[in-house]
């Protein structure tokens, strides 16, 4: 019983973790949908994640072999040049990847393009997508973001003997952290509306997130190109470029606001 309750604390604290970039999607994704409906559709975004996400567990425990055994139509060389070895979830991190440094790209030209008319910036921001829209993003990108950490949750799970059990705590940790999902997501999206700035930083973070997930999935296809192989980003890496961009983020923030007030000194003069 012991073990049961040390797995499961070790899953939600897992899920935590591994779902901060999930959050920020959901947050930034929300915002395109009209105000009005922009919190509904964080709520049910989520919501039917969580049952998806249950779905998505039931199915990899029952065939996490097809996942992982290579496409004997997707292995392959050309000589000197590219080897691949793609399976079904190299494919699925590779395309989630792409998505998301598309998405991260796409909105952040979308916001240079529109500084030079800055009072039309919200407007052009709002009702972008339709709730229904939204909602399907923001679901499926939750799933390509939780296809890893339930892959991770059923290896910490595999020394509990009963199956069953086994499939409980997966499925109470995966509502755990949806739920605290749902609970942070608002807070997220209105800490952004708030401070605009930063939602610059928020995106060049999806965008590692995407390189992140590009790389793994090319190491996952063992991929080689001219015969180097692809290596995965490690956490550490990435944890430390996120905190480097913070710092520098909230470092030009205070530089920029000295700036001003020397001008604005300078000016009274």
């Amino acid at each position: 019983m012991g073990q049961i309750i040390f797995t499961l604390i070790m899953l939600v604290a897992l899920q935590a973790v591994l779902g901060f970039d999930n959050l920020l999607y959901i947050s930034l994704e929300s915002k395109k949908a009209p105000l009005s409906e922009q919190k509904s559709v964080r709520k049910k975004g989520i919501l039917i994640a969580i049952v998806l996400r249950i779905i998505l567990l039931f199915v990899l425990v029952k065939v996490i072999v097809f996942f992982q055994e290579p496409f004997s139509w997707l292995t392959g060389e050309i000589e000197d040049i590219v080897k691949f070895s793609f399976n079904g979830h190299s494919i699925i991190v590779l395309v989630g990847g792409a998505f998301i440094v598309y998405t991260a790209i796409k909105e952040i030209w979308h916001m240079i393009s529109l500084q030079e008319n800055s009072h039309k910036v919200e407007d052009a921001e709002r009702g972008t997508k339709t709730a229904k829209a939204a909602i399907t993003s923001i679901v499926i990108m939750n799933l390509v973001f939780s296809f890893d950490s339930i892959l991770a949750a059923i290896g910490l799970t595999r020394e509990i003997e009963d199956a069953t059990v086994a499939f409980i705590v997966m499925a109470i940790a995966i509502v755990a952290s949806g739920l605290l999902m749902l609970f942070m997501a608002d807070k997220i999206s209105s800490f952004l509306s708030k401070n605009r700035m930063y939602e610059v930083l928020g995106l060049f973070i999806l965008f590692i997130v995407g390189i992140m997930l590009i790389t793994e999935g090319g190491h996952l296809a063992h991929l080689y190109f001219f015969g180097n192989e692809i290596v995965p980003m490690s956490k550490t890496t990435f944890y430390f470029v996120i905190a480097i961009l913070v710092i520098v983020d909230v470092v030009q923030g205070r530089y920029q606001k000295k700036l001003l007030k020397e001008n604005n000194k300078s000016e009274k003069a």
